[in-house]
């Protein structure tokens, strides 16, 4: 019990404690996006080492880190530029971490198969077929708890719709079997059982080691055959049910957005223009912005087929303007070739057409 609530509440102190000191920094001196970035990396590996000083669980720190990190971004505002950034480096250490971990697990894999004839020893058998058993048995386990897990998750889910009156219908089983089969990972888990010690500290080798990597690589890896195997089969004519609280709910969130964003343009436009004799300018200005944010209420609270002929309209002007982001880069980088603009203009005014088409795909 200590190991692992120790380990959860090391992940979930450290990770307030250097994200307050990090905002207390920020607010008095500014943030500065490099290391903000460098910042939440460490936060993993502090909390970490900290478990692992305190004989904690040093893996359900990381986690616990990980997830405090995501609650702790929404309380507090960082940079557009920061978060950008950050989201792009932790995509990609998160890529190169999931192969690291299955690199490392292919490294000592033929060395735990060659010892098999002792990792059965270890298990109370004499037969190396038991360890097969075991390995299916714990998948099937597994198996059945994700499948609950989701099954749940539905009902609840389902349970408070009923309350709020908003239309429910029945989830088929293939799609709840497709969900469980879908959330097959097994990084995790094999992070964890990878940072069992070879030795103890007495010199002498740590006990069923070898087994326990057996046992979890086993799963992970009938896991993701099982999955392979299955999700073809069960998505196969399956028609995938709409959503339609969950795009009301993000209509209603961009309404409300767009709703504070006009309050706040009347609000500094009024605060520009006290007092100013070109205040028509901050009008005419202030006016621009807010029809566009009218524009975006109007189009999100329409109701029924008045709200599907917007969401068609809108895809429409997406693609056109996707059309006319890719004709603008592929100028820029005419004129850049031809020499006549510099290559800082050219880097500039690729970023912003990148930062824009970025904004037309999410």
């Amino acid at each position: 019990l200590w190991v692992a609530a120790g380990g959860i509440a090391v992940g979930v102190a450290v990770t307030l404690a250097v994200t307050r000191a990090k905002a207390w920094v920020s607010n008095r001196f500014g943030e500065e996006t490099g290391s903000q970035i460098l910042i939440s990396l460490l936060i993993p590996f502090g909390s970490y080492l900290m478990a692992e000083h305190l004989h904690c669980s040093g893996i359900l720190a990381a986690v616990a880190a990980g997830v405090t990190m995501s609650f702790a971004e929404i309380s507090r505002q960082a940079l557009a530029t920061t978060r950008m950034r950050r989201n792009s480096v932790w995509d990609t250490i998160q890529f190169a971490a999931n192969g690291i971990i299955f690199v490392l697990l292919g490294e000592q894999l033929p060395d735990i198969i060659a010892n098999a004839g002792e990792t059965v020893r270890l298990s109370g058998h004499v037969e190396p077929w038991w360890l097969g058993v075991y390995v299916i048995a714990i998948t099937l386990s597994l198996a059945l708890l994700r499948f609950l897990w989701v099954w749940a998750s539905f009902k609840l889910t389902l349970f408070r719709r009923r309350n709020d009156g908003t239309p429910t219908r029945k989830i088929a089983k293939r799609l709840l079997a497709a969900m469980s089969f879908a959330g097959v990972r097994g990084a995790i888990t094999l992070a964890g059982v990878l940072t069992l010690p070879l030795t103890m500290n007495d010199g002498t080798p740590f006990p069923a080691r070898d087994l326990a990597i057996f046992l979890a690589a086993g799963v992970i890896i009938v896991s993701l055959l099982a999955a392979s195997i299955a999700l073809p089969l069960l998505l196969r004519g399956l028609t995938m049910p709409s959503e339609p609280s969950k795009q009301v709910e993000e209509d209603r969130a961009r309404v409300a957005a767009a709703k504070a964003a006009i309050r706040e343009v009347e609000r500094v436009q009024h605060a520009l223009a006290d007092g100013r004799g070109d205040a028509d300018v901050y009008a005419s200005a202030g006016t621009r912005i807010m029809d566009t944010y009218r524009e975006r209420i109007e189009r999100r609270t329409k109701r029924g087929e008045a709200a599907a002929q917007a969401r068609r309209d809108g895809r429409i002007e997406r693609d056109l303007r996707l059309a006319a982001l890719h004709a603008e880069r592929d100028e820029i980088f005419r004129i850049a070739r031809d020499r006549e603009i510099g290559s800082e203009t050219a880097k500039k005014l690729i970023r912003e057409i990148d930062l824009a088409e970025a904004r037309h795909r999410v």
